[in-house]
């Protein structure tokens, strides 16, 4: 099992997928367009109280600062009018019931993960077609008959409580199940359960987040933070985690502390532990730098020291994939910004490379039947090789097309791993590859109906940024669409945090397709997608690259005649919500429509606030001073001008997210309605209940309505649709 690094689990990362829809509507063209183009909207008052923030030497206004404080009376009725104003303006778009209609229409088919296996029972989460939550099955071997394990549409009324995760012991007789503590949240509550009576043991673990349970004997290791103070469990700076240990059937109370920095309460420390259980590893990162130290404890051993594999704090990453014997497998950049899969003998201390690095990113290894599967970007396109433990390769797992590939996880004895392949215009489809043959099957195909993806075409292009370098971007639509400069079209990007945005399927995007729209994604610098030099090309001081890249995306789909200013739409969400807000700051005249969402919008403040300390490694802080100047110049909030033309916009977010603070959102919203200029509508939705990613099905399903209704209205676009 891999060993995974805190920082992929924290940063400002919009989880799941939502992507819109619509239905039949007979109202008329003028209609639309005139709703759009009314009158100035007349806001809410937001009061402004003076605070100003002093940054070495230089005083920055925050009039909006109060809305900072979400448990304040007066924030929850800004809330509650700005929602009253927003879910209005939505409500008299003639067409946005039956965008919802045709988005649940279009979702209703079966959707089922890769499965996993444990001593002969092969379990699988499964989703009928529009339950909230999807649900965890078992069975006997491959042709068993399913039995519900668990179903987390049971856990809560609104079905926003969700089965987060699930790990079995070694031997199967136990389970830690983690559900949702606060719904939309990142807290996380651990319940074991006995597997032989599907009963929950009576202990519950608080207090996790960012941790999953690692089993260890009769036991597992996890990570938690310190009891929050009341009403500071959305907003608090995260400082004091720990790892400790429990045992099965004591309280919480009785767990083993593990380790703990209390000289740097500021370490986000995690623990993982091999398949065979022989070695817990620990990682250890400072929330300034990329990289992480890594110790290991070898449980067989009657010295119970954590062993430093590598003591110091850098920029260069570990993680542990497993082991064999006494020989740890690590991914690293340490000389190697593609990354490498090396060896460390934890007798001797050698090193030793198993997997060089390679011209293309080495995205992630997996150990399963005695091979390693290592998958590389190519062009941001899936390649996975199949290797011998020593690095010898054996083959290549034969792809359908260009598109993403994830899974091949397993056990040693495993003679299977399972994997999921989607493209833009291909639906996640289940294969099964058989180690001993090398080949591959199709497991699972979903079935979509009214759905043909011959019907759609998709394609990789690049252009250049500014400064010369080569992006790529995806772009699907419709087959035969005439490229005339008219079509309606959404520009996604994120580009930061060394996250790759490959090509996936979304079913809520086939709405928006069919009605002639296209959807265009931009692999940006600050992602992943070609290792880490592509990722420090737009990070910190490098930022601006990042919003070039976009900008630049934005002209090629004009001057290639795919879409005109009128008809562009660009969306981004959480570090993607900054960059839309940033670059319709910088270039409002490219687009008709913004969609920032759950977007890191003050960059003066955002270590401030929970997690968000972490992200300095990316950002850089305003606690320097030449960061702060840099920061300070691009700052959505901090760059908009008084009489602005800003294109229609409409920011997202809700009121459990504590991963970006809705305080970010509520700030910018607050601050473009008061400078914007021109009758565009600048609207703010705050989902209720709800997190950085929408806590159920149902909500993700009205959000998209409301993005995909606002974006068409605004451009003038009445969508039909043919009902069945």
């Amino acid at each position: 099992m891999k060993l995974r690094r805190i920082r992929s689990m924290f940063s400002p990362s919009l989880p799941g997928t939502w992507r819109p829809l619509v239905c039949a509507s007979a109202v008329a063209f003028a209609g639309v367009a005139a709703h759009a183009q009314s009158p100035k909207l007349v806001y809410p008052v937001t009061k402004k109280i003076a605070h100003t923030d002093t940054y070495f030497g230089t005083e920055v206004s925050d009039p909006y600062h109060w809305l900072e404080d979400d448990n304040a009376a007066d924030t929850k009725a800004w809330v509650a009018q700005q929602n009253e104003l927003t879910f209005g303006w939505l409500a008299k778009i003639p067409f946005r019931a039956d965008v919802l209609t045709r988005i649940r229409a279009i979702s209703n088919y079966a959707k089922y993960s890769a499965p996993f296996q444990k001593n002969g029972k092969v379990y699988f989460y499964k989703n009928d077609g529009l339950q909230n939550q999807s649900v965890l099955y078992v069975q006997q071997g491959l042709s068993g008959q399913p039995e519900v394990v668990l179903d987390p549409n049971t856990f809560s009324k609104d079905g926003t409580v969700k089965l987060e995760s699930f790990h079995l012991s070694r031997n199967g007789r136990y389970a830690a199940v983690s559900k949702t503590a606060i719904p939309g949240t990142d807290w996380r509550d651990v319940q074991i359960m006995d597997m032989a009576t599907r009963q929950m043991l009576p202990e519950v673990l608080h207090w996790i987040k960012f941790s999953d349970a690692q089993w260890r004997g009769d036991g597992f290791y996890y990570s938690r933070f310190p009891e929050p103070a009341k009403g500071a469990e959305l907003s608090a700076q995260l400082l004091g985690m720990s790892v400790w240990f429990h045992k099965v059937g004591t309280a919480q109370s009785a767990d083993t502390l593990v380790y703990e920095d209390k000289a740097h309460p500021e370490y986000f420390v995690d623990i993982g532990t091999t398949e065979d259980e022989r070695f817990a590893a620990l990682s250890v990162s400072s929330r300034k730098l990329r990289g992480n130290a890594l110790l290991v404890r070898d449980e067989t051993s009657s010295d119970k020291a954590f062993s430093p594999v590598v003591a110091e704090l850098s920029e260069d990453s570990f993680d542990v994939v497993g082991n064999e014997g006494g020989r740890l497998l690590i991914s690293t950049n340490r000389g190697a910004p593609n990354r490498k899969l090396a060896s460390y003998d934890t007798a001797t201390h050698a090193w030793s490379t198993v997997l060089p690095e390679q011209p293309h990113l080495l995205e992630y290894v997996t150990l399963a039947g005695g091979r390693l599967f290592a998958t590389y970007l190519q062009d941001v396109s899936t390649h996975v090789q199949v290797h011998a433990l020593d690095g010898k390769l054996l083959s290549s797992v034969a792809l359908p097309a260009p598109g993403s590939a994830v899974g091949f996880a397993g056990e040693a004895q495993d003679a299977e791993v399972f994997y999921t392949f989607s493209a833009m215009n291909r639906p996640a489809t289940l294969f099964r590859y058989d180690i001993a043959k090398a080949s591959s099957e199709v497991f699972r195909a979903p079935e979509i109906p009214g759905f043909d993806p011959a019907r759609y075409e998709s394609r990789q292009v690049f252009f250049k940024s500014r400064d010369g370098t080569r992006v790529p971007m995806f772009i699907v639509h419709k087959k035969g669409l005439k490229l005339d400069g008219h079509n309606p079209t959404i520009l996604y990007g994120y580009g930061g945090f060394n996250i790759s945005l490959s090509p996936y399927f979304s079913p809520t995007r086939i709405a928006w397709l069919e009605q002639g729209g296209v959807f265009a994604m931009a692999n940006l610098r600050g992602g992943g997608e070609y290792g880490e030099a592509w990722h420090e090309a737009g990070m910190r001081l490098n930022k601006q690259n990042v919003f070039d890249d976009c900008i630049a995306a934005a002209e090629y789909l004009i001057h290639e005649k795919i879409t005109s200013p009128e008809r562009l739409a660009l969306q981004g969400g959480s570090n993607g919500g900054l960059l839309v807000g940033a670059v319709i700051n910088q270039r409002p005249d490219l687009f008709k429509v913004a969609l920032p969402q759950v977007g890191v919008m003050d960059m003066l403040r955002f270590q401030k606030f929970s997690a968000g300390s972490g992200w300095v490694s990316d950002y850089g802080s305003s606690d320097d001073a030449t960061q702060f100047k840099y920061l300070l110049g691009y700052s959505p909030l901090h760059n908009l001008k008084t009489g602005g033309s800003y294109p229609a916009t409409l920011v997202t977010t809700s009121d459990h997210d504590d991963r970006v603070v809705p305080a970010h959102s509520f700030k910018y919203a607050a601050t473009l309605q008061e400078r914007s200029s021109g009758s565009a509508p600048h609207l703010i939705r705050i989902e209720t209940n709800s997190g950085h990613g929408s806590s159920n099905l149902s909500k993700a399903l009205d959000e998209a309505a409301d993005v995909y209704s606002f974006t068409w209205a605004n451009m003038g676009i009445t969508p039909t649709f043919a009902r069945p």
